[in-house]
């Protein structure tokens, strides 16, 4: 996969997902890449937290719109993120395969006591990153001005916004009553 598909994908869908994105709290031990895609919105605040449940815990509640986190999430650290969102944040996040049913049930399980939308986003490879939502839906909601105004981009535009949250019969059917459209 291109080098330029995953952070585009990780930043931009729930920053055009989010109605007005002003803080952004990025969630890595190596954000470089994610930065430099939530730098193209203009008039967003950055606040970078290193991978781990002791840095989440030090950011103050409701102060953070997006959450762009590359951590391992658990139970623990779910919580916090709901704690740290605003009232309509929006966060996107790394998973297990989706072929780890397992897992990822367990996962969307925690998520729903915190979020009205989840939903799982593909990348070009498929790969795919997860999406959650206090409030907007990824593809009913999509700031379209935000998106087409984005300069620069190699990969992320309007269509593949919502294109990336098709999902094939057989995920549909194995995740129905879990994932949350």
């Amino acid at each position: 996969m291109r080098e330029f598909v995953y952070p585009e994908m990780m930043v931009h869908v729930p920053m055009c997902t989010h109605k007005a994105p002003q803080n952004v709290l990025v969630i890595s031990n190596a954000p470089e890449s994610l930065q430099k895609e939530v730098a193209r919105h203009e008039g967003v605040v950055v606040v970078h937290a290193p991978a781990s449940l002791e840095a989440l815990r030090e950011v103050a509640d409701g102060s953070v719109d997006v959450v762009i986190c590359e951590a391992d999430v658990d139970a623990a650290v779910a919580g916090h993120i709901n704690r740290v969102l605003s009232e309509d944040g929006v966060v996107s996040m790394r998973h297990t395969s989706l072929e780890e049913v397992q897992a990822n049930t367990v996962l969307l399980g925690v998520l729903g006591n915190y979020f009205k939308v989840i939903m799982p986003y593909r990348l070009a490879n498929e790969e795919t990153l997860l999406l959650a939502s206090k409030g907007n839906h990824p593809t009913a909601d999509i700031n379209l001005h935000r998106a087409d105004m984005l300069d620069g981009l190699e990969y992320y535009n309007t269509d593949i916004h919502p294109a990336a949250f098709a999902m094939p019969n057989y995920i549909r059917k194995t995740y129905l009553g879990i994932i949350r459209n």
